[in-house]
């Protein structure tokens, strides 16, 4: 019987072999070797348009990267947009979770309503924030209504801080309904006895969602940071629009921006590769500090 078992075990696991490789062939061309390739292109000064063999300069551009103005910009520009963004990112959708699974009616319709700004691309979500932020657009008009100031234009993609808070308000409009939609996944998954159970001993609301709710969502809430962190963290297209449309670029000259205009611009592609290697790098840490500062990944209930 065991010699029958261990057969077809090994049977299993053969065909799970067949359904995983692709995969994971998947994973190693296009997300492995791009960072392997990146790492090795960072020790040489290349340019992307030249045919001459590239000069080996080992650390030398991560070197330069470390001592640059424009580089250490970059870190702050990103580490504010990611801040700005992240953490009420993940508090609101959390607490509109809460609301709307506390709901009778409606509950489809705001989950559609919040998600749909999910669907747009990031270029598309910019091109329609920058018509409102347009000096004739309603963004102007709706914050001259309630503080009214008739006419004046409060400069959303020129000024300094302006911009920065812009780019901030078009990732949290487009990203807090995906975020809603997976906190509702995650307390659909707590069992309503235990609210029930709540209830029955005299339990008011906030002591429900502090006692029970929290702690049991630990797990989404750990995703949801993360994956918000990361996709803050590597935000491009609505700075890049921006910019193009005449916005200042040192205030949102995030990390991925600087990549990008020193790669394809500037031709640096070593220096870019770089640029690359650290931001992996900043993402890797902070993904690895919020798991760590996670206590338990799963809870039982």
């Amino acid at each position: 019987m065991r010699k029958k078992y261990s057969g077809i075990e090994k049977k299993l696991s053969r065909w799970g072999w067949y359904f995983v490789t692709p995969s994971l062939l998947f994973f190693v061309l296009f997300s492995f070797y791009p960072i392997l390739n990146a790492g090795y292109t960072s020790l040489f000064r290349k340019k992307i348009l030249s045919l001459k063999a590239p000069d080996f300069l080992g650390f030398d551009n991560y070197k330069y990267l470390l001592s640059s103005t424009d580089f250490w910009n970059s870190i702050r520009a990103t580490f504010v947009f990611t801040i700005g963004t992240f953490i009420p990112l993940v508090i609101s959708s959390l607490l509109l979770a809460v609301l709307i699974m506390n709901l009778r009616k409606g509950k489809k319709f705001l989950q559609l309503a919040y998600y749909s700004p999910a669907v747009l691309s990031s270029v598309v979500a910019s091109v329609i924030w920058m018509t409102i932020f347009d000096p004739r657009g309603i963004a102007n008009q709706w914050l001259n209504i309630i503080m009214r100031t008739p006419g004046i234009d409060h400069l959303w993609l020129s000024n300094s801080f302006m911009v920065q808070f812009s780019t901030i308000l078009v990732y949290f409009w487009k990203y807090i309904g995906y975020f809603v939609v997976i906190f509702i996944a995650g307390l659909a998954s707590i069992p309503s006895s235990l609210y029930e159970a709540a209830r029955i001993d005299g339990a008011v609301p906030r002591q429900i969602f502090w006692r029970i709710t929290l702690p049991l969502l630990k797990p989404t809430v750990l995703l949801v940071s993360i994956m918000s962190m990361l996709q803050c963290l590597k935000t491009f297209s609505t700075q890049y629009l921006f910019v193009q449309s005449g916005s200042p670029q040192a205030p949102i000259n995030v990390i991925t921006l600087n990549i990008y205009n020193t790669g394809i611009r500037d031709h640096l592609i070593g220096r870019a590769s770089a640029m690359s290697i650290l931001l992996f790098v900043i993402m890797l840490f902070f993904t690895w500090l919020q798991f760590k500062g996670s206590k338990a990944d799963e809870v039982s209930y």
